[in-house]
């Protein structure tokens, strides 16, 4: 389990550093206001979903910096290894939750789908 008071302090970090406010924060990730604001309160925990979503948006976020406070913010590593990575973003995100949680797994397939009804299927 994660420390909801340091999570909520990580995030609010995040937050300061785009200049965002809690309800431009929810709107760039795709969230309603009151999730953040719950979140934020401590009424609610974070979801897997949206620290996902904080994640995809945001790329100088580390999954285990946000989750555990170890690591750095903003993150170094994810501008230089971006020169050489497919953009696969999900792929990116999924490896990397699997890592943290030390997961013994691979990732088969992601499928994105769009609001056109269109979708992008990413294969291993």
């Amino acid at each position: 389990m994660i420390n909801t008071e340091d999570f909520i302090k990580r995030l609010q970090k995040v937050m300061d550093y785009y200049g965002e406010s809690a309800s431009s924060f929810a709107e760039k990730i795709g969230v309603q206001r009151s999730s953040i604001s719950h979140i934020l309160s401590g009424r609610n925990k974070p979801s897997l979903e949206f620290i996902l979503k904080i994640l995809s948006t945001f790329p100088e976020v580390e999954l285990y910096w946000l989750l555990n406070g170890k690591g750095v913010f903003p993150s170094s590593k994810i501008s230089d290894s971006k020169k050489d990575e497919p953009s696969t973003p999900s792929l990116k995100i999924e490896t990397e939750f699997n890592q943290a949680l030390e997961i013994d797994k691979s990732i088969e397939r992601i499928v994105i789908f769009y609001s056109d009804g269109s979708f992008k299927n990413y294969q291993n």
